[in-house]
């Protein structure tokens, strides 16, 4: 994808699926003072582009199967020399909700949701620790969630 300056337009559009995804084009179009067509090309490209995706958000409590799930940061510790292994071995953990290689305090950084402190240590001592080039586990515990904006995600392509 080429670099690709967005204009009011396309700022305009994208707010509007932002708050709600299932607003018609036709929708968009009436409160742009837009056609129709005009929308849909342009979403049409916006998406060819990866500059937006348009997909369910859906509530971590289903998601999990907990009604009030802990979020946990997991600074992890690791081997530089295998950095990239071991954090692609990290994020492919089905309780990794996001996973990053950091500069700073630790090298690696993973979000989860978990039930229960007990499901929380389970799954560090089972499946992070155990994993080759892993040195030791940070856990910080989100207490309460101050602002979380869904839409600040990044499209990934795998």
């Amino acid at each position: 994808m080429s670099e690709r300056i967005l204009d009011e337009v396309d700022r305009q559009i994208i707010e509007h699926l932002s708050r709600d995804a299932r607003l018609s084009n036709r929708e968009i179009a009436d409160s742009l003072g837009l056609v129709e067509g005009t929308v849909r090309g342009r979403i049409k490209r916006l998406q060819s582009d990866n500059i937006i995706k348009i997909m369910a958000i859906a509530d971590t409590r289903v998601m999990t199967g907990h009604a009030n799930p802990m979020m946990a940061y997991l600074g992890i510790h690791a081997n530089l020399d295998t950095l990239r292994e071991t954090a692609e071995v990290i994020a492919d953990l089905s309780f990794v909700r996001f996973a990053a290689t950091m500069l700073g305090r630790y090298e690696i950084l993973a979000i989860s949701f978990f039930g229960s402190n007990d499901e929380m240590i389970e799954c560090i001592n089972r499946d992070i620790i155990s994993i080759p080039g892993v040195k030791h586990v940070d856990t910080k515990l989100a207490i309460k969630n101050v602002k979380y904006d869904y839409r600040w995600g990044r499209i990934i392509k795998k």
